[in-house]
C-alpha cells in the first residue's frame, strides 16, 4: 500500500523575521509568529502539523541582521 504524500517546499527559515535562536539545547531555533520552539527547523514542524508550507514567512533582506530591532 503506498502512502499519498505530499511534498512541500525547503523553506529555509533563516531568512525569515520571525525567526530566532533560543539558546536552548533541546530547542534551538523558535518562531515568534507561530509561537514554539523545536529541535528543527520551525518549517518542517509546520508542514509536518498541517500539510501546508508555512504562510507566515517574512522574508528578511540579506543586510538586515535580527538582533537590530
Amino acid at each position: 500500500m503506498e502512502e499519498n504524500k505530499k511534498e512541500g517546499t525547503l523553506i529555509n527559515c533563516f531568512f525569515c523575521r520571525h525567526f530566532y535562536l533560543t539558546g536552548r539545547v533541546k530547542s534551538p531555533y523558535g518562531c515568534r509568529a507561530h509561537g514554539f520552539t523545536t529541535f528543527r527547523m520551525p518549517s518542517v514542524d509546520v508542514f509536518e502539523a498541517s500539510d501546508e508550507d508555512c504562510a507566515l514567512l517574512d522574508r528578511r533582506e540579506p543586510d538586515e541582521h535580527p538582533h537590530d530591532g
